[in-house]
């Protein structure tokens, strides 16, 4: 479990961490984000939506119920336990890496890790660290793990030439670079616009009885209504939104369509800045499987699945077609979106869950509502 590895991980700001390193040797940067999940690390470190991210567990013991196999599928032949083929995180800090004891588990997280090529470090105060993240804002962070010396001097100073994955398109890195087909020969065409999409989303279309058509997220806008899409749904992935321009063009274009269109996550940012919207980054984002959002129109609250850094300027909507359908208790952020006049809507969480909560699943019960022909 990582004998005799060191690792660090050091801020912009300064500060450094010393610990014990696991998985892969070698030093990697990025985003430094945390999440407060209690389960769920195989979905979360194969999710799109960390790409380029170290990721930290507040939760103090990961890794109990190893790793299972991507053998173990739906009826579709979707993978149960993961959002996609491979890990997308770029790095992992834990305080406590546990062995694992459970039935399906065929490897170790350090095991996994180190096949991925992913660093990683435990036995640091993760608690701490949160805390720096939530006071002073998510930062760029250097991690080096391995069994050579590791000069703390030297990975800290390294930090001023790390450049902000958030410049870049990074939803062009985990797209797909062409269409796959799931569940052929249905009636019902849904077209999936992946932005870096999880596997939980197509799952959950499947379920309903439809064809999937997975596309790049550079799809023109012929190309999809060429497939005769019943409805359109715009998946979650990483970055900035703003970045993703091919697909807000795309989508502006769909807007002027009468087909449905559900976004999800990052999704809901491209609905949003398509009806010349803006969007935002917030300080230290919302990642956990327990974030409170209240739908405005039934005033109940449920309990979601995040994984965001970007919000919707709530101020910049009031000249567009979109109203505010859902908002975030905790900081009153904008959760969701919906079209005035037309069967679409956005949602900033992920109803696909995977890990998480089930609450909002009825969101694509509602998006696939009188557009499935049986």
């Amino acid at each position: 479990m990582g004998e005799n590895k060191k690792a660090i991980l050091a801020l912009q700001d300064g500060t450094i961490f010393q610990g014990e390193g696991f998985g892969a040797e070698g030093q990697v940067s990025g985003e430094v984000v945390f999440n407060t999940s209690m389960y769920g690390y195989p979905e979360l470190l194969t999710d799109p939506s960390y790409y380029q991210q170290i990721v930290v567990m507040t939760y103090p013991i990961v890794g109990s119920y190893g790793v299972s196999s991507y053998s173990i599928t739906d009826k579709h032949g979707v993978p149960l336990d993961f959002e996609s083929d491979s890990v997308k995180v770029k790095g992992y800090a834990v305080h406590t890496l546990s062995e694992p004891s459970h039935w399906s588990s065929v490897k170790s997280l350090d095991q996994w890790l180190a096949e991925q090529g992913v660093p990683g470090i435990s036995g640091i105060d993760t608690r701490a660290l949160t805390q720096k993240i939530r006071v002073h804002g998510t930062m760029l962070g250097t991690l080096r793990a391995g069994r050579s010396q590791i000069n703390p001097v030297e990975i800290a100073s390294s930090i001023a030439t790390v450049a902000d994955p958030n410049l870049d398109n990074l939803v062009s890195r985990v797209s797909v670079k062409e269409p796959i087909v799931y569940n052929p020969d249905q009636p019902s065409t849904i077209v999936l616009v992946d932005c870096g999409t999880k596997l939980g989303i197509v799952r959950s279309l499947l379920d309903a009885g439809v064809s999937v058509v997975r596309v790049p997220y550079d799809y023109g806008t012929d190309k999809i209504l060429e497939l005769d899409p019943a409805g359109i749904v715009l998946s979650n992935g990483p970055g900035d939104p703003v970045k993703c321009s091919h697909t807000i063009d795309t989508t502006s274009q769909l807007l002027e369509t009468d087909i449905p269109i559900m976004g999800i996550c990052l999704g809901s940012q491209i609905l949003a800045l398509a009806a010349k919207a803006q969007t935002y980054k917030l300080k230290f984002g919302h990642r956990a499987v327990n974030h409170p959002c209240l739908d405005l129109k039934t005033g109940r609250c449920h309990i979601t699945t995040q994984n965001h850094g970007y919000s919707v300027d709530e101020d910049s909507l009031k000249n567009t077609e979109f109203r505010v359908s859902f908002i975030n208790i905790n900081d009153r952020t904008v959760e969701g979106i919906s079209h005035k006049t037309k069967k679409v809507f956005g949602v900033q969480w992920h109803p696909e869950s995977s890990p998480g909560p089930h609450d909002t699943r009825y969101l694509f019960d509602r998006f696939l509502d009188g557009i499935v022909k049986n």
